[in-house]
């Protein structure tokens, strides 16, 4: 369907990552902002000093944003226990919605979100990891058959934690962190927090993607923190597959956040094939490469990513508009398989055992 303008709104603030999808709309030639909407208001005047809004494009009261600017398309926010929530009361709307990770708090709230919006209607999850040209590479190559059939993939993923950085990972001081973490919703077992939830869906989404959607029988999980806390920091998580196992790790308390400073162990992605191996890390520009041909470990040139792929906004509106389908990571095939294995991590974790999908 082309247009001319798509209207995009912002609606919920509980995610920081609203600020980097706004710039992504501002900066499209063909979006316009129309609109933003939070119940706190002072969580939007980073966003209206940023884009010019006026103090008409912005509300407290999602459904008056959404009467008065129209938009074809909403950025949706939440925490993560409120996206079906939230999904169900913009749907009716009958917008095109991207939700910002993960997909949901669980396998039957991901499935009533992808229920929730009338036919014709996208829903969109974005992971920003796919945005990453070192892995965009990584899933070429593996595309290619340059490793054959991927047997295991190791996926280490997190950051010093989800208050040191807001939008266009501005880093936070010490003191704003210790302020804002007793009544963060990152901090809250309710609300979704913790770090399997945070970051697993990164590891296993990608992962499935990787193996090209193949769903493993039974999970691993184990988790660790702080002992004040009521979520996890930390957790190690095994699938079972036909193949062989993979592992995804998450971890809050990273030495350094990974796009200044790359920590140990790194953050990103090493995959075995039959024929190959490929390492993957977050924000490289370059990817290693080993095949049978050339066994020693080998650079990979990685180009920047071009229209209309290279990032989320870009992508969602370049589908709108050809009417085409959503591929990889953020469609709802491949996140569904990443929040059957999150599920199954919740699960083993809680009950100290193996569980099957």
């Amino acid at each position: 369907m082309r247009k001319s303008t798509w209207k995009i709104a912002g609606i919920n603030f509980d995610h920081f990552h609203m600020g980097d999808l706004l710039r992504m709309a501002s900066e499209h030639p063909d979006a316009q902002i129309v609109g933003i909407s939070d119940l706190q208001p002072e969580r939007m005047q980073e966003a209206v000093r940023n884009f010019g809004l006026t103090q008409g494009q912005v509300f407290t009261d999602y459904r008056e944003c959404l009467e008065t600017t129209k938009p074809d398309v909403v950025l949706l926010c939440p925490a993560a226990s409120q996206h079906g929530e939230w999904v169900k009361k913009i749907a009716p709307y009958g917008v095109h919605i991207m939700v910002e990770k993960p997909f949901a708090a669980s396998l039957d709230e991901a499935d009533e979100m992808a229920g929730a919006l009338p036919k014709g209607k996208t829903l969109m999850i974005n992971w920003p990891s796919q945005w990453m040209p070192s892995h965009r590479r990584a899933y070429d190559l593996i595309n290619a058959g340059r490793i054959g059939e991927v047997l295991n993939v190791w996926h280490f993923g997190g950051n010093r934690g989800p208050l040191w950085h807001g939008a266009d990972k501005l880093e936070k001081t010490a003191a704003q962190v210790a302020a804002e973490k007793p009544n963060s919703w990152f901090y809250k077992k309710a609300h979704g927090g913790g770090s399997l939830l945070d970051y697993l869906g990164y590891g296993t989404t990608m992962g499935t993607w990787f193996r090209n959607g193949l769903r493993p029988s039974e999970v691993t999980a184990i988790t660790a923190g702080d002992p004040g806390l009521e979520v996890d920091e930390h957790s190690i998580v095994v699938a079972r597959y036909a193949q062989g196992l993979s592992k995804f790790e998450t971890r809050w308390g990273t030495f350094t956040d990974p796009w200044t400073i790359q920590p140990q162990p790194r953050c990103g992605y090493i995959i075995l094939g039959s024929e190959g191996t490929i390492s993957s890390y977050d924000h490289d520009h370059l990817v290693t490469l080993q095949t049978r041909e050339k066994p020693e470990p080998h650079a990979v040139p990685v180009p920047d990513l071009q229209s209309p792929t290279a990032n989320p906004v870009q992508y969602l509106l370049h589908c709108l508009e050809n009417e085409i389908p959503l591929e990889g990571p953020v469609s709802l095939k491949i996140s569904r398989i990443g929040q059957e294995i999150v599920d199954a991590a919740v699960r083993s974790a809680s009950l100290k055992t193996t569980v099957k999908l």
